[in-house]
């Protein structure tokens, strides 16, 4: 279970600091900030306005308790420059956040769990068979990572088992298996679609670069492992966002809670 919290952020650059030392924390402040977006701790980013004609930073973070928090606010480039305001935030019943939830009920969250980067090799396609057009995609190789696990893609017992519609929609039943930096092993299963404008599919076909924003393409997935470590995964409910490059595909898989 996680929790988010307003933190708000004043920082006054010592007397003295050098040009190169300011640009240089600012630069690494980006990154770790980046960091954090991508394990899923920093969700929005504001600047406020001070009585003084200076600016504050509030920033809206997910962290499981204050004291994660405290840890990843503390490894910040520029934290000796700071003066930091912590916020606990609760539920209300009234959040428009809810939308159609019913009452009483929480609305789901997603917590970035890893992104997968995965190379593909050559389809083989079985053709027009009863249940539609058939082909096997095998991944071939890659790597994952996120704030909980990491690791690499098992090439051979992978691969994406696709029906192609005729407007060009693809059904995938993809099937891989996934080796942590621990020696641990994790049986993913996807059920996904990837559709858009006809056009799109086609360049998509020809393996162009197409922007993800141009079509869909979104998974339901389950994960098994007889790790203890990892028993969280076994319970868990995911949904991915996926891209298709040129010689590989991208997903950005997500914990529901």
């Amino acid at each position: 279970m996680t929790v988010d919290f307003l933190v708000e952020f004043e920082i006054q650059v010592p007397v003295g600091a050098s040009e190169t030392d300011v640009t240089d924390r600012e630069r690494a402040e980006a990154v770790a900030a980046e960091k954090l977006v991508d394990d899923g701790h920093l969700l929005r980013v504001w600047r406020r306005p001070l009585p003084s004609g200076e600016t504050s930073v509030l920033g809206l973070y997910r962290a499981v308790s204050e004291t994660e928090l405290g840890r990843l606010l503390d490894a910040l480039p520029l934290r000796d420059w700071m003066t930091v305001t912590v916020t606990p935030l609760g539920p209300h019943p009234n959040d428009p956040a809810n939308g159609q939830v019913r009452a009483g009920l929480p609305a789901p969250r997603l917590t970035p769990a890893y992104r997968l980067d995965a190379t593909l090799g050559e389809p083989l396609d079985l053709g027009e068979t009863a249940q539609g057009r058939r082909r096997i995609v095998p991944l071939t190789g890659g790597s994952f990572s996120g704030a909980r696990v990491s690791g690499t893609l098992v090439p051979g017992v992978s691969a994406d088992w696709q029906t192609v519609l005729p407007d060009g929609t693809a059904l995938g039943d993809i099937r891989y298996t996934l080796r942590t930096n621990e020696g641990e092993l994790l049986s993913v299963r996807s059920r996904g679609v990837r559709h858009g404008p006809a056009d799109v599919l086609a360049r998509l076909a020809r393996r162009e670069d197409v922007d993800p924003g141009e079509y869909t393409f979104r998974t339901s997935t389950r994960i098994e492992t007889a790790s203890p470590r990892l028993d969280w995964l076994n319970k868990g409910v995911f949904i991915a966002v996926a891209a298709r490059a040129p010689a590989g595909v991208i997903y950005d898989t997500y914990l529901v809670t």
